[in-house]
């Protein structure tokens, strides 16, 4: 029963269902990252480097030569698919971008820590009353 109770309140943190919305929120922006590289991004890429294609570039590894990657693949050649991860480094430098700009805007958001200066301390009347009783029986005088 101690592992039931245990999880459940694991569960419940607000950090755990923080972290499952952030997953859910981060894959969906993935997508549309993919889809802004990929649909976007990489056509005009691709048109002023002369209509290169990304998404097919890439090597056979039988040493044959074929028009997209589709048709290695159904001849039974290995590839090395460079175009594709030249589109994922392109997708992670967005996403890389993106987080530094939110993280930077909140930052800036964020209130500086208020520096208040020490105030020197004031003593209350019972204190200095304290003090005058220990000084004059310091002085050997009486009350």
């Amino acid at each position: 029963m101690g592992v039931v109770f245990e999880f459940k309140e694991f569960i419940s943190k607000g950090n755990v269902l923080d972290l499952a919305v952030g997953v859910i929120i981060g894959a969906a922006f993935g997508k549309i990252v993919t889809s802004l590289t990929d649909d976007i991004i990489m056509p005009i890429v691709g048109l002023g480097l002369g209509h290169v294609d990304f998404t097919n570039l890439f090597v056979a590894l039988n040493g044959g030569h074929y028009a997209t990657i589709a048709d290695a693949k159904k001849a039974g050649a290995g590839t090395l698919n460079y175009g594709l991860f030249i589109n994922a480094v392109i997708n992670f430098l967005i996403i890389a971008l993106i987080i530094f700009m939110i993280v930077k805007a909140t930052n800036k958001v964020k209130k500086a820590p208020v520096e208040v200066a020490p105030v020197a301390p004031v003593d209350t009347k019972d204190q200095v009353l304290l003090a005058e009783i220990r000084d004059a029986l310091r002085a050997g005088g009486r009350l």
